[in-house]
């Protein structure tokens, strides 16, 4: 039995001024008029009922999912008393499902990914699935993206060429500078890492056991019907060590695999990115909102509720979202969430 985990705590600082604290990327519609966890909840329905879909988030955002996923079941939605990194939240939402469907497999997603090939997505986490169901339970399978670029902004997971669908992680890789990002690109046994893997809930949690002190503080987590669950879980989550998953486990268990895998995946991780789903004008101006040009050309304007008009520029970017107004070198766009601390 599948199910599945999206993730949707994150604060999206890097879209700044759009994502705010308040409102950050996954619950903004930057690329569709439906919103990120909206089209990713969109996504799983094709392969999974809404009842073996779950939301981990926090406890600020959880009337968002709420209102945006309005037929998730409430139980559903699992709030994490404050933010601790992925390996605490995938212990506390595997300790969750598990009490709901005993032994299922999960499958953990981001909620603010963009995906190209629905369809494609869809067979590559059943084929994950098929994997640990039927060939290897203690397996953990995440799904690695063939790259079509020298990306420094990604992991990267190594794998030894061969012609298995499933194929076991070799090493995971830090984020690279340029020259090793090109390296990666031409010896084709490097895949991006996207942050998404699937995995049978009782070898998980063996995982975590073994290796990330987090799970001797919730095991004994009362039953989530209990009335003094949320009470003991505020008590004891922040004792939780704060630390990613990856380190925390992928890096050292003996048992993860990879799918290496081409349904366009994107992380939207900057405003550049924005770039490859808005399509440039005869000028290379990359124009979304209510945006005319007159002789501008290479800029990249984002506009909100105003009308911008462009005169005799050139590699600029605007950005206009909620109140605030901000301009200057394009080739500077990938460091405006910086001036959020400013």
């Amino acid at each position: 039995m599948l199910c599945a985990l999206i993730m949707a705590g994150g604060k999206g600082t890097r879209f700044w001024p759009k994502s705010t604290e308040e409102m950050p990327k996954q619950f903004i519609n930057l690329i569709d008029d439906k919103t990120m966890i909206q089209l990713t909840y969109e996504r799983l329905l094709r392969i999974i009922p809404k009842e073996r879909i779950f939301v981990v988030t926090g406890e600020r955002y959880k009337n968002l999912v709420s209102m945006q996923l309005n037929d998730l079941p409430a139980k559903n939605i699992i709030v994490e008393p404050t933010g601790r990194n992925t390996a605490p939240c995938i212990l506390l939402a595997s300790l969750y499902i598990r009490q709901i469907y005993k032994d299922a497999n999960v499958a953990v997603l981001p909620s603010d990914h963009a995906i190209g090939n629905k369809e494609e997505f869809c067979n590559t986490l059943m084929l994950a699935n098929d994997y640990v169901e039927k060939e290897n339970k203690n397996a953990i399978v995440t799904i690695g993206i063939t790259p079509n670029r020298p990306e420094t902004g990604y992991g990267y997971i190594k794998f030894n060429k061969c012609n298995d669908k499933v194929i076991k992680v070799e090493r995971f890789v830090e984020k690279p500078d340029l020259e090793n990002a090109k390296r990666y690109l031409d010896e084709g046994c490097y895949l991006w890492n996207a942050g998404m893997f699937i995995f049978n809930i009782e070898n998980m949690l063996k995982e975590l056991e073994q290796n990330y002190s987090g799970y001797q503080v919730l095991k004994n987590l009362p039953k989530i019907e209990d009335s003094n669950y949320e009470e003991e879980l505020k008590r004891l989550y922040p004792d939780c060590e704060s630390i990613s998953i990856d380190y925390a486990v992928m890096e050292k268990s003996k048992n993860i695999y990879v799918i290496p895998s081409d349904f366009g995946w994107d992380d939207i991780g900057t405003w550049m990115s924005l770039t490859r789903y808005i399509k440039a004008d005869d000028q290379n101006n990359y124009l979304k909102g209510d945006i005319v040009s007159y002789n501008s050309k290479n800029n990249i304007v984002y506009a909100g509720n105003k009308k911008v008009i462009l005169l005799d520029i050139d590699n600029v970017f605007c950005i206009d979202a909620d109140g605030v107004i901000v301009i200057g070198s394009r080739d500077k766009i990938k460091d405006v969430h910086e001036l959020r601390n400013k």
